[in-house]
């Protein structure tokens, strides 16, 4: 992955968090309390909002130094991490299917080996 997609991605996903957020806070947010899901989409928006900074620090970090290739690893890891976690999360508390919860660890097992691959890379800083 280069530094270019890496940081387009994190923009994407930043905007997309902006959006998301407002829409839960404003449009969402009664049926949301309703449900008992407010905070549980807060959090889907938060996990997002950090790996999106993280992946725009990765970016800049591999623009830099593009010796350091194993942080694409590192950006897809984020990416699929916060599809899973922060998708599925979402898509909890828009439909109540509680079984999408099941999938929502192995989102989380994937921002984690994302930062694992991160302080692989940092030895080569």
């Amino acid at each position: 992955m280069t530094a270019r997609l890496i940081i387009q991605l994190a923009a994407l996903l930043g905007g997309l968090g902006v959006g998301i957020g407002a829409f839960g806070a404003h449009g969402l947010r009664k049926m949301l309390e309703a449900s008992g899901r407010f905070e549980t989409f807060e959090t889907a928006v938060r996990y997002q909002f950090y790996h999106a900074l993280a992946l725009l620090a990765v970016g800049i970090l591999l623009h830099i130094k593009p010796e350091l290739q194993s942080l694409g690893t590192t950006a897809w890891l984020w990416l699929g991490g916060v599809l899973v976690f922060s998708g599925s999360l979402y898509v909890l508390c828009l439909t109540g299917i509680t079984k999408l919860g099941a999938i929502t660890p192995i989102g989380g097992v994937l921002l984690i080996a994302g930062w694992i691959t991160l302080l692989l890379a940092a030895r080569q800083v």
